[in-house]
């Protein structure tokens, strides 16, 4: 690793620590050349697969817009950070056990109302009702009354 400060091809690693929730370590350097400090990174190297949009066209998969889309749908509700981060993990996990060089939009979204469905029903209901573009109450009403516990719904 090269210093940023002076471009030393010698550092030394101080201190190793968990961050991101269990998703990277962070390192705490120190420069052999200036004795300078600087942290970095170390995650995973995941290839994802590409995404196949509705309309048959394909993209890289991005996980910070599907993240702001279940940050969208958790708007305001009492849903700690951590717990958003654990969601996202799973999904990507998910994504990845697929094995798929591609999946299509409609799995992923299958994937995050899974996730926002344990999260928060609001959130859910909220997420899900822009994804299935429901057209009437009555579609609306059967996601609600699929968040509420069979007891309640007697």
């Amino acid at each position: 690793m090269h210093c940023p400060y002076c471009a030393y091809a010698e550092t030394r690693v101080v201190d190793s620590r968990e961050a991101e929730s269990g998703g990277a370590v962070r390192r705490r350097r120190s420069c052999e050349g200036c004795g300078k400090r600087f942290s970095t990174f170390e995650r995973a190297d995941v290839r994802l697969p590409m995404l196949i949009k509705k309309d048959k066209s394909r993209q890289p998969f991005n996980v910070n817009k599907m993240r702001r889309g279940m940050e969208r749908a958790l708007e305001k509700r009492p849903v700690p950070v951590a717990d958003i981060d654990q969601a996202v993990m799973r999904i990507m996990q998910s994504i990845c056990e697929t094995g798929n060089d591609e999946i299509a939009v409609r799995l992923v979204g299958e994937f995050v109302m899974r996730e926002l469905k344990t999260l928060d029903a609001v959130a859910y209901v909220r997420f899900a009702s822009v994804y299935r573009n429901f057209k009437d109450v009555g579609e609306f009403l059967v996601a609600v009354q699929s968040t509420l516990p069979t007891s309640m719904l007697k």
